[in-house]
């Protein structure tokens, strides 16, 4: 289960009876404080109940702020909210089975506005989160891209792609997006939507192998997307995207975990392995160059979350443990040693960090 993406929807699908532990605060600031430099954990919860939080550590204080999205709003965040990202001064969370978007200040965590993601009476299950000059995109289990103004907070449209669409990635002026089709069981999607950012309009479709999720554009413009398979017969994959052709340069079965989120910094991308370790992926050479990124004997039990800050070169894992309770952050510093680590919410799905 990561991220509560298809994949773990369907296959998973037993663990939505399980009942999460909520922590307190040790901190609860009120909505005029400036909770400081640090990291948000998006913690996604249970999928059976509306318990997913917004935890904060404050990487100066080393403190912990456990709920800050219900300590500042006094209201919870929603049922299983699967993804977070700041623009500008404003932080975008979308909460997919309750079929909202919040933004909220990240200075605080007070609520700035929420949007119900619903067509008419039917929830739209939003996923991901990108951005491009003043625009927010964001994709929904209808098989849309909203368009959401940064400045208004108003959507101005919504474009149709492929089925159950996750995440996205831009390069060269355009956004990719997984066309996953993970809740058509055994019928995923085989496609990438290519999106003109000048129009907004889908102008392409690149087909890739079944099931793709997730999506990193490196520095140089190649578009990195990892394919779940279908679960039975075919194989997590590995695919390159040239941006500048959108032609495919390379794509295989790789030792992925299912729904692996990529974290890119410099010429390095991040994956958690099928067997949970963090591979090194060079994305000059397009080979692994370190099949396990942690050193000594540490390991995480169930690596959830992968996000590199790149001032400092340190990359930061969640563990899920074992889904049923709250899980932890762990700051590991260039070298692949463990430096820091906080307990964070259940099922931490997405790292955010206040500063980069």
């Amino acid at each position: 289960m990561r991220s509560f993406k298809h994949s773990y929807l369907l296959v998973l699908s037993a663990l939505s009876l399980l009942v999460a532990s909520c922590s307190k605060d040790d901190e609860s600031p009120t909505p005029d404080d400036n909770i400081g430099n640090g990291v948000f954990i998006v913690n996604q919860g249970s999928f059976s109940a509306s318990n997913a939080t917004l935890t904060f550590y404050n990487t100066d204080t080393k403190k912990v702020t456990a709920d800050i999205f219900s300590s500042a709003n006094i209201t919870g965040l929603g049922s299983v909210a699967n993804d977070g990202a700041i623009y500008g001064s404003k932080m975008y969370i979308t909460v997919n089975v309750s079929s909202t978007l919040e933004i909220i200040n990240p200075k605080n965590g007070k609520l700035i506005k929420h949007i119900d993601m619903k067509n008419g009476s039917t929830n739209r299950q939003p996923r991901y989160v990108a951005f491009y000059k003043n625009k927010a995109y964001i994709t929904s289990y209808d098989n849309t891209v909203a368009v959401l103004d940064t400045t208004s907070l108003e959507i101005e449209k919504f474009i149709t792609v492929g089925r159950n669409p996750e995440q996205m990635a831009i390069a060269n002026g355009k956004l990719y997006v997984a066309n996953s089709g993970g809740l058509d069981f055994g019928n995923p999607d085989k496609t990438v939507s290519v999106i003109d950012l000048n129009t907004n309009t889908e102008i392409k479709k690149i087909e890739v192998p079944a099931n793709p999720v997730s999506l990193a554009a490196d520095a140089g413009g190649d578009i990195y997307v990892i394919s779940n398979g279908n679960y039975v017969d075919v194989m997590p994959a590995l695919t390159i995207i040239n941006s500048t052709t959108d032609v495919v340069k390379s794509s295989a079965t790789a030792d992925v975990g299912y729904g692996s989120p990529i974290a890119i910094s410099g010429n390095l991308a991040y994956i958690i392995s099928g067997s949970g370790k963090i591979q090194v992926y060079n994305t000059e050479t397009d080979a692994i160059s370190n099949d396990n990124f942690i050193t000594g004997n540490f390991k995480i039990a169930t690596p959830y979350a992968i996000a590199v800050k790149t001032s400092t070169n340190e990359v930061y894992i969640t563990d899920a443990k074992n889904y049923t309770g709250d899980g932890k952050l762990y700051i590991f510093g260039s070298n692949g040693a463990v430096k820091d680590s906080a307990v964070v919410g259940l099922n931490p799905g997405k790292i955010v960090f206040t500063n980069n």
